[in-house]
């Protein structure tokens, strides 16, 4: 198996397909801006739950550009520069672009339910629930190519490995542990999203 990247020159960005990069570029700029100006934009970009005076409807889509802290960034921009470059220039920008966000969405729809059941009152920020959308697609496409996972010690293939992790999501989030601040159900509902919305259009696209 093989994918093409770009080879244009101008380094690091410029590597990046057209909505990848935008995503990536955003949310470093936010994040700055957020460190810089804390609690300011927190206050106003975060997703906060549904009934509290801080919502606002924009949070649906703006708590995907906020990060809470330097390795929750670093982290998800990492898993965008993987795996996001990849599914671009197999999807497309267009298509690559609705994956992205409708899996956002889907990620922040089920983890507002969960608060609202839970009683939790509590806002959520981050691109993960986005990107498990777009690694889930990856697992769907490229089923048997081998990821390798800190710190398991063997590369484990994209078809054993999300689902593994989909599953761990689901009990992390069941458990519900207090000291425990990972929206687990967001990770979960974005994986959800991003398989379905890939099962629709993996016959013109899964070739491998």
């Amino acid at each position: 198996m093989s994918f093409s990247y770009s080879t244009r020159s101008g380094g690091f960005l410029s590597g990046m397909p057209p909505v990848t990069r935008f995503i990536f570029v955003i949310n470093i700029v936010l994040f700055i801006l957020d460190y810089l100006t804390y609690p300011f934009l927190f206050n106003r970009l975060a997703l906060f739950p549904y009934g509290t005076p801080y919502f606002e409807p924009y949070q649906l889509i703006s708590h995907m550009f906020m990060h809470g802290g330097f390795w929750h960034i670093f982290l998800n921009m990492f898993g965008l520069f993987m795996f996001g470059k990849v599914l671009e220039n197999v999807l497309g920008s267009q298509r690559f672009f609705i994956l992205y966000f409708i899996s956002g969405l889907g990620a922040a729809a089920l983890q507002l339910f969960i608060f609202h059941r839970q009683g939790i009152m509590v806002p959520m920020v981050g691109a993960s629930g986005a990107l498990m959308g777009i690694v889930a697609a990856f697992a769907v496409l490229f089923p048997n190519v081998e990821l390798m996972v800190i710190p398991i010690p063997v590369p484990v293939k994209a078809k054993y490995l999300i689902p593994g992790f989909m599953v761990l999501s689901l009990f992390m989030g069941m458990a519900n542990v207090s000291f425990d601040n990972i929206a687990h159900f967001a990770h979960l509902g974005g994986a959800i999203v991003g398989f379905l919305i890939i099962l629709l259009w993996k016959n013109k696209y899964r070739r491998y």
